[in-house]
This record gives structure tokens, sequence and C-alpha cells, in this order.
């Protein structure tokens, strides 16, 4: 990339951020215009958020502040729950949500398709989240025992991307392993009974995997992704509601504070949000990052590896280009 490339691209990353952090409004109603329109009896303006059994969403859903912040405002909040990434990005396309948080492969797999989504933030890494496990008493003992193994995971997921680096670091073609392509549950009752060999999943399931199965990790994602944490919405609701996506940013950062700060309460909150073990959930959540950022140029860049890695294998339908799932300049106003 040319000094004169990356300077655009971090200007354009830069300026479509502060559009989500800074809350500029561009061509949505204002907030207070909401509230008056609620006030008169006319339709609630909603967000309608997807999320996960994993991460800060379900902490701020659990804890309540969002909904409290948004009714000030005459704002509802709709949240429905999805077993992984790549359907919550599909509910996003088809518009049955209009913000959710995924991890690093579902974005790329959901542009590929093309759907109109942007990216409003991210997570710091968080390698350890998840990992390749193998049955406690499996003779697989290295990355390279993978070879010809049946390995479940979910497809488009973040995980599939850490088993594209496992094998190329253990010098194992991805055409020489069997994916079985299950969602979180199936997986886990194709591992239990050892109809697969591996399983490549995320927490708070590998932590339920290792708490109550004794699966032991082949590989977590150290020195192999980033694994990051996305918050993507839809374009067309970004563009029309930039002041309602930066306060549920705030919150988030709001909440990511606390739950630094706060372990034990944190494991309770998500115990209770997610119907698994104190236990599964404190070690899941001892291995999260918090801290909500803006996407900057180097995350883009990441992300934009993620997407060749799938390009050169075909596992998406053509190239892409991340950047173009930021928001235009143009549709930045500024001060």
């Amino acid at each position: 990339m040319t000094h004169r490339h990356a300077q655009r691209l971090s200007r354009r990353t830069t300026l479509g951020l502060l559009f989500a952090a800074a809350g500029v409004m561009a061509a949505g109603m204002p907030v207070t215009a909401q509230a008056q329109a609620q006030a008169k009896g006319e339709v609630q303006v909603q967000v309608r958020i997807g999320y996960q059994k994993y991460g800060t969403l379900t902490l701020l859903k659990g804890r309540g502040t969002l909904e409290k912040r948004l009714a000030e405002q005459g704002v509802g909040v709709k949240w429905t729950e999805f077993p992984a990434g790549p359907v919550l990005l599909e509910g996003l396309n088809v518009g049955s949500i209009d913000f959710g948080t995924v991890g690093e492969a579902p974005p790329i797999f959901a542009q590929a398709a093309g759907a109109n989504l942007v990216y409003v933030g991210n997570e710091p890494a968080s390698p350890a989240s998840e990992a390749i496990v193998v049955p406690k008493g499996s003779g697989l003992r290295t990355l390279a025992d993978l070879k010809g193994k049946k390995i479940a995971l979910n497809k488009g997921s973040n995980v599939h991307y850490l088993l594209l680096k496992a094998l190329e670091k253990a010098g194992v073609a991805y055409a020489d392993i069997q994916p079985v392509f299950l969602p979180p549950a199936d997986a886990r009752a194709a591992f239990e009974r050892g109809s697969v060999d591996a399983w490549a999943i995320w927490d708070p399931f590998l932590a339920a995997a290792e708490k109550q199965l004794g699966a032991r990790v082949l590989a977590d994602g150290k020195g192999l992704v980033a694994n990051y944490q996305f918050y993507l919405a839809s374009r067309t609701y970004a563009e029309k509601n930039p002041e309602i996506l930066r306060i549920v940013l705030d919150e988030v950062a709001k909440v990511d504070d606390w739950g630094r700060n706060n372990p034990e309460e944190v494991a309770t909150i998500l115990s209770a949000q997610t119907g698994l073990g104190k236990d599964v959930v404190a070690l899941a959540a001892s291995r999260y990052a918090y801290g909500v950022k803006p996407v900057s140029v180097d995350v883009i860049a990441s992300q934009q590896r993620v997407a060749d890695a799938f390009s050169s294998l075909k596992l998406i339908p053509k190239p892409i280009v991340v950047k173009d799932a930021l928001l235009p300049v143009k549709q930045v106003a500024t001060k």
C-alpha cells in the first residue's frame, strides 16, 4: 500500500467512524425529534440488536442500562439471540435486526454475498477465546495430526479462519481435512458421541467443553489469529440513525469498563443470560478483551487478510475489499 493510499484509507476510516463514535447527524431524524414523535403517539423508533451467548452485548442486555438511556429519547430496544455470527448477519441483511456483534469471519462471508452492512466498532483482539479442541482421551497431540480428520465447525464463523491458520502453521492443506459444518449445539453433540475428531469453537461453548467434557485444547488462537469482536450495523440504519448508534456504542464502552473491574458480577450476569454455570462463564469471561474502539486502518488491514485467505481457497464467491464496508466520507457531516 502506498503512503498516499494509506493516508486516504486512514482519513476515510477515521471519518467514517466519527459518524458512529461522535454521533454526527447525517440523513436521520435527530433523537429529540424521535422523542417528539413518540410523545405524539406515533410508532416508536426502535433499535433491534442481535447478540450471541458471549461478549459485551450479553452483559449490556443483562444490565439493562441501554434500555433506560434510550427510553429517555423515546427509543425502544429489541434483543434477538442468534446461535452464531453468520446467521446473525443474515438477519441484519434481511432487515430483521439493525445492529449486532460477530467475530472476524462472518462479515467477510456476508460482504462477499452482497450484504449491505457497515463496521461501526470492535473490541480488542481476544485470541484465547477460540480454540481447536479434542476429546480428553484423543490420541491427537499436534496440529499436524489433524490431517485426514473430521473437524466440526460453524461455517463462516471466526473459528473457520482459526482452522485455516492452524492448518497453515502445521503444513496441512485445507483439502486434507474433512470439515463438518455444524452450529455449536449440533457440533457439541457430534463431538460428545465421537463422530468428529476435533472441534473448532469459541467461548462460552469452548469453556463449557473444557469444564463439562474435559475437552483438551489442541491449539487456541494465540499466535495464529487476532479474533476481534466486531460491531456491525445495517448501512441504511446507520445512515438514518447515527445518534442512536452513538448511544449504543457509548453504553457498550461503559459496560466494558464495568466488566473489566467486576469479574464476579460479570459471571453472575452471564450465567443468568446464557443458562451456563458460573464456573463456565467465569472461564470464558477471563479471556474477554474489553475496550470498544473505532475500527482502525490496522484492523481493516487484518480483516482484509482474512478475506484474502477465504478468497484464495474459494470459500467465498468473490474477492472483496473490506474497506468498502465503511461509511463513505460524503455521508459524514462536519461541525
